[in-house]
């Protein structure tokens, strides 16, 4: 593993020379000095990320840890059962394998409609009858004070991995890991981000100390976890700055090579080139699948595809996820299609729209926010009810309305909420729904848009088409990998011809554009799931008209070929 690392070093050059259009784009994100400009552009694993001990409580979590390991006691990773928590609860299955105590370690992931998220006391009852003494929670648990006192009263200790948001008193557990509990200095780590942290501090201390569980263990070699570490970073669209880009960054670099059997089989499935492998690759085609598995209440075919050393097993998981994936699909397809029949009855300047039914399962929820959310500046709350006929909900938010904010403004007639800045889960009462839009609308104002900021994308300089090539795209990928907190830069096309328009797909809902102009020939610009009509100015041959897009390879067209993705006509 250590060569793999050497070798994303060594490809970045100790000596900065910018393009104009590299340092525009720098010095919008805010990236200004050579210091900074090092940092972002060559992210490096020995410099920039910081010391796990740095967390508050890790010294205490890793010796009841390391105690657990030697006395051979049974331990539950407790996880969270999405595209964060899984991957989470790989890295230490992984870890506890790797160090002889794999047998006595299980893993548990609450069910999404059955259960719901969080850490529950009736879980605490399963996990009680194979003797467990030791609970690691990865991803959830930073809220769960009562479940934590019931473990306590029970005879289990709990140590606490999580990075959401603290509203309230801290869990009575050995300890509580979390980066959002100061003074650490860099507070958007993942659920599995900080399972990999804990990871780096046990097998610093297991050294250290010469036990002989860690004798096996050869420098390096937890390097191999980050794959699922950069998997989880930009799943969970956490942003993707600080000690977060670098981890990101690497742990594309271990995907496209790992032999993982899960990640192998999936690429081969979904004609992804593993070693080409992009954080657009994970975004719309392997985190939808492995959240597709809790959703469609399978998480385990997810945890069995990411963990195990089998690849006929792993094979069968993948295709499995594609199945289940389809299922999602389609049922969120018809949600999403009965929830914008509603939108007329929204208010019109309301910075939160919310809508649901209790014929609608939670577990689908965010996907339905988010389908909402491209058409509604500001918070999209979407409510269901679960299989113990809970009120629950999910938002999401363009970043100018707070969620979790907004949640504490409207902590009185919630029962349960958390989550971050873009996007959170609640749960109501049945005689508190018909207020939650009136409620969320008066929170968002009084404090949800305190720590907001604009939605309006930021645009580079415009430029023509004339500056379409593969250098270019060369150029902005030095920036990737892009996510939250580092956009994808969106130019501006100004006054080009629509040579043609057309609608592709097997349903016709996808949109490719002809640009035309008379010095470079036609250029190629596509949008899935918009139709024309959908766009600020529905564009049609022969019009003129300004296009904001991104670059993208177009592997369609040849593998030096580039295309536009369109964000708007206007």
């Amino acid at each position: 593993m250590r060569d793999v690392v050497q070798s994303h070093a060594m490809s970045r050059s100790s000596k900065t020379v910018l393009s104009s259009l590299l340092s525009d784009l720098l010095a919008q994100r805010g990236v200004r000095t050579p210091e900074e400009i090092g940092a972002f552009l060559y992210p490096n694993y020995d410099t920039h990320l910081h010391d796990p001990f740095l967390l508050i409580d890790m010294q205490k979590g890793v010796d009841r840890i390391l105690r657990a390991i030697q006395s051979k006691e049974n331990i539950t990773v407790y996880a969270d059962f999405d595209c964060d928590g899984i991957p989470a609860a790989v890295i230490l299955h992984d870890f506890f394998k790797k160090v002889g105590c794999h047998d006595n370690v299980g893993v548990y992931i609450p069910h999404r409609h059955n259960e719901g998220y969080g850490f529950h006391k009736e879980a605490i009852d399963a996990i009680r009858e194979n003797k467990t003494t030791l609970i690691i929670t990865v991803d959830v648990g930073i809220n769960a004070y009562e479940t934590a006192l019931y473990a306590k009263e029970h005879g289990i200790d709990v140590v606490i991995t999580d990075h959401h948001e603290i509203n309230g008193s801290l869990p009575q557990a050995v300890a509580v890991i979390n980066p959002k509990r100061e003074p650490y200095l860099f507070s958007d780590l993942c659920g599995a981000g900080v399972a990999y942290k804990l990871v780096q501090a046990l097998i610093s201390e297991g050294k250290k100390a010469e036990l002989e569980a860690f004798s096996t263990i050869q420098d390096g070699w937890e390097k191999w976890l980050l794959d699922m570490v950069g998997l989880a970073t930009i799943a969970d669209m956490v942003p993707l700055i600080g000690e977060n880009r670098v981890l990101a960054s690497y742990g594309l670099t271990v995907l496209r090579k790992t032999p993982r059997p899960g990640i192998v089989a999936l690429c081969r499935k979904l004609r992804i080139e593993q070693k080409d492998m992009t954080e657009d690759d994970i975004g719309f085609l392997i985190a939808p699948r492995i959240n597709a598995a809790s959703r469609m209440d399978e998480a385990r075919v997810a945890f069995i595809l990411l963990s195990t050393a089998d690849s006929a097993e792993a094979e069968e998981a993948a295709r499995q996820l594609e199945i289940l994936n389809r299922k999602r699909k389609g049922v969120v397809g018809a949600l999403v299609k009965e929830a914008r029949k509603r939108e007329k009855e929204r208010e019109e300047h309301s910075r939160v729209y919310v809508t649901g039914s209790v014929e609608w399962k939670p577990s689908l929820l965010g996907l339905v926010a988010n389908a909402l959310a491209d058409t509604h500046p500001g918070a999209v709350c979407v409510w269901g009810c679960d299989g113990k006929g809970n009120i629950k909900g999910s938002c999401r938010s363009d970043g100018s309305v707070h969620v979790v904010e907004m949640f504490t403004s409207a902590n009185l007639i919630l029962e349960e909420y958390g989550g971050h800045k873009h996007a959170g889960g609640f749960s109501v009462s049945r005689e508190n729904i018909h207020r939650l839009s009136e409620i969320f609308n008066a929170a968002a104002v009084q404090g949800g848009e305190k720590n907001g900021t604009s939605a309006v994308p930021e645009l580079a300089n415009p430029l023509s088409l004339g500056h379409v090539s593969w250098d270019m795209l060369q150029e902005l990928k030095k920036l990737s990998p892009f996510g939250v907190g580092n956009d994808k830069p969106i130019f501006q096309f100004s006054n080009v011809l629509f040579e043609d328009v057309r609608v592709f797909g097997k349903e016709r809902n996808h949109t490719e554009i002809i640009l035309g102009d008379k010095k470079i020939g036609g250029v190629r610009a596509f949008q899935f799931f918009t139709t024309p009509d959908s766009f600020s100015n529905p564009p049609a041959p022969g019009k003129t008209g300004t296009i904001l897009a991104t670059l993208e390879r177009d592997s369609f067209n040849g593998q030096y070929a580039v295309a536009l993705r369109i964000v708007d006509v206007r």
